[in-house]
């Protein structure tokens, strides 16, 4: 059984209590506010998909559970292919608890997804074997492959050569920053059309990757949101989900063995 870490004690007593009438007016005023959100993120995800595609020639190959299979077969007969750039590298004893949160998101989406032709699948650059081993502690079910020995994270700009570490920066999230170890998080999107030819639409990354985080949503909602607020890492308090009653506080971007 595990047990909920503690945000804050208490609730603050920072509001004011008022009668319905001034509540609903409060309300009202938040909701207008709130319409406009969801009409600039319509207006967002149109100008979204209106970006240019980008070809992809290089020819990747991933292990999966069925063999070794290319990106195009990675659709399995749908034109769209979600991929969630999964911490996980090679030796880990563990995948990332941030990218686990993510994952634990996926599964109930599955159907739901492939009825709007969309094909999920996990990448990364652990071998085959140790992301089975992790995925079996966790009880996933979403297919997850291995890009170990391929350059696929790399050219996605989510994992770094000891090199490019040393250097003090990395181009990560289109920008050059420093970044605390060799993986790190995001969502891609590709498409096929009915040739069979291979494009990249979209990638996300940084707090992008909240998209995947529909728990984060539900604690919007509540008076003491994400509890985040005066800490050095917005998600220390992430675990494992099998792992709260016990974990040790870690870096949401865990290196090898963490």
């Amino acid at each position: 059984m595990t047990t909920a870490i503690a945000v804050e004690a208490d609730i603050p007593r920072r509001h004011a209590v008022v009668s319905g009438p001034r509540w609903l007016e409060a309300r009202q005023t938040l909701l207008a506010l709130e319409k406009q959100l969801t009409r600039l993120q319509d207006q967002v995800a149109e100008e979204r998909r209106a970006l240019p595609w980008e070809r992809i020639d290089k020819g990747y190959v991933f292990d999966t559970r069925d063999g070794r299979r290319t990106l195009a077969e990675l659709f399995e007969g749908r034109s769209q292919l979600l991929v969630q750039h999964f911490m996980l590298g090679p030796q880990w004893a563990q995948g990332c608890p941030s990218c686990s949160f993510m994952a634990d998101h996926v599964d109930g989406m599955l159907a739901h997804l492939a009825q709007r032709d969309i094909r999920f699948v996990a990448v990364s650059r652990a071998p085959l074997a140790e992301i089975d081993r992790f995925r079996r502690r966790m009880g996933w079910r979403f297919d997850w492959v291995s890009a170990h020995g391929s350059d696929f994270n790399h050219d996605f700009g989510v994992s770094f050569t000891p090199e490019q570490l040393a250097r003090g920066a990395v181009f990560y999230n289109y920008g050059m920053r420093d970044f605390p170890n060799g993986e790190a998080p995001g969502v891609s999107v590709f498409v096929q059309d009915e040739a069979g030819d291979v494009f990249h639409t979209y990638s996300t990354f940084g707090r992008g990757v909240e998209v995947m985080m529909g728990a984060y949503r539900m604690m919007d909602l509540v008076p003491k949101g994400r509890g985040e607020r005066d800490v050095p890492h917005k998600m220390e308090w992430v675990r494992h989900h099998d792992r709260y009653e016990s974990a040790a506080a870690a870096h949401p971007c865990c290196a090898a063995g963490s």
